[in-house]
């Protein structure tokens, strides 16, 4: 199956880094990032599927009950992504804004770049 980068941006984050079952996580990592896939960090870069899934998991864990939702549509350029997001309490609002821009070929995504735009304290 080939995922229109659209697609493959917001499965990114919900599916992906919004998901807190394991294997369902697990489940969309395998079909939207290329084997080899390069994640960048503002602190880091992350290697490989398993690497980014266990980087998305953690994320979580650090924050219980805090969700990740788009900041607005996702915009497209010829293989490359971008979709906006807030992360915080659900509920409330965002302690983090960002944004995702992603490489994508052969309908996976093969390099991603987190940007943080805002961070605060949260309330």
């Amino acid at each position: 199956m080939t995922s229109s980068v659209a697609d493959l941006m917001r499965r990114n984050l919900l599916d992906v880094f919004d998901e807190r079952d394991p294997d369902r996580r697990a489940s969309a990592v395998a079909e939207i990032y290329a084997e080899d896939v390069v994640w960048h960090e503002p602190d880091r870069v992350v290697h490989g599927r398993e690497a980014l899934e266990s980087r998305a998991a953690e994320l979580l864990a650090e924050n219980p009950g805090w969700v990740y939702r788009p900041a607005g549509p996702t915009s497209v350029l010829d293989d490359l992504g971008h979709l906006g997001f807030r992360f915080g309490p659900a509920g409330q609002p965002p302690v983090v804004t960002g944004m995702d821009i992603a490489h994508c070929r052969d309908g996976v995504i093969v390099e991603l770049y987190t940007l943080i735009t805002e961070a605060r304290q949260p309330a």
